[in-house]
């Protein structure tokens, strides 16, 4: 990994304060009725996924949601292409941000050829105009595309092999990507030339060092919306009404868990080491 990454602490401070922030953010989103898309691409093991996780940490699940689609169904691959991601868009005071997204098709299906070339001409063209569409109707749209080195990946991908909270993140079509840097490369290139419009930039992030890229992503999203802090209604908690006689079950009618956490306390698990940080 990176030897000058940003300092840990640095990061974890930074990162909370930003946080607080797309809290505010996403307040402002619910009470005006705006709607955002963030979409985020980039290699494998760029540090999209992560991003993602502190951005939604302390966000509503129920307005702020993850889009990570499967491969297309049989049915789903006679359709318009842009249409299954038509019905994960925002209605009013949403968020929804796209771990890949609609670019699957001018990247990872281009390079392994799972679109013919008529397809994939036909996406360069029409993607513009659907993105111009959705901003036409009022849609917030943010591009960003998470940039690692190829010795980082080949890194990130070894300590994935081992690391069996991240092993279920590497695929065949994953593996396969390191003997086709060049490819990728050149459908990226391809990629930026048709879709970096005026009204939808392409927002780079240089991921390298992954705390850094995770600060820079936040606060450029935080800086590019422009929202403003809402007043929230004073809550008071009421009294308690004077008991009616409840008694609790006895806790021997009931299946407890067992203590864990004394366990934990006395030092009998060493704790997981995360490899990637």
């Amino acid at each position: 990994m990176s030897k000058n990454r940003m300092k840990k602490s640095l990061y974890e401070a930074e990162l909370l304060r930003l946080q607080q922030q797309l809290v505010e953010m996403q307040q402002w989103i619910k009470e005006s009725g705006q709607r955002l898309v963030v979409i985020f691409e980039g290699r494998d093991a760029a540090g999209k996924g992560g991003s993602i996780k502190r951005i939604t940490e302390y966000l509503n699940p129920r307005t702020a949601q993850i889009v990570a689609l499967p491969a297309p169904t049989e049915r789903q691959q006679t359709q318009w292409y842009f249409q299954r991601y038509v019905e994960h868009l925002p209605a009013a005071g949403e968020i929804r941000l796209f771990d890949r997204s609609w670019y699957n098709r001018a990247g990872v299906e281009r390079v392994m050829g799972y679109c013919t070339s008529d397809e994939y001409r036909r996406f360069l063209r029409q993607c513009p105009i659907f993105e111009r569409m959705l901003i036409e109707d009022g849609i917030m749209l943010r591009k960003y595309w998470f940039s690692v080195s190829d010795d980082e990946q080949v890194k990130r991908f070894e300590s994935r092999l081992t690391d069996p909270m991240r092993r279920w993140k590497l695929s065949p079509t994953d593996l396969e990507s390191l003997t086709r840097w060049e490819d990728y490369s050149r459908a990226k290139d391809d990629m930026f030339v048709h879709t970096d419009i005026p009204e939808a930039r392409w927002n780079v992030v240089e991921s390298n060092d992954k705390r850094a890229a995770r600060i820079n992503m936040i606060a450029h999203l935080l800086n590019s919306v422009p929202y403003e802090h809402v007043e929230q209604p004073k809550l008071k908690l009421p009294k308690r009404p004077p008991s009616t006689g409840y008694k609790r079950t006895d806790r021997s009618l009931q299946l407890e868990v067992p203590n864990h956490a004394a366990s934990v306390e006395n030092g009998e698990h060493l704790p997981y080491q995360d490899p990637e940080e």
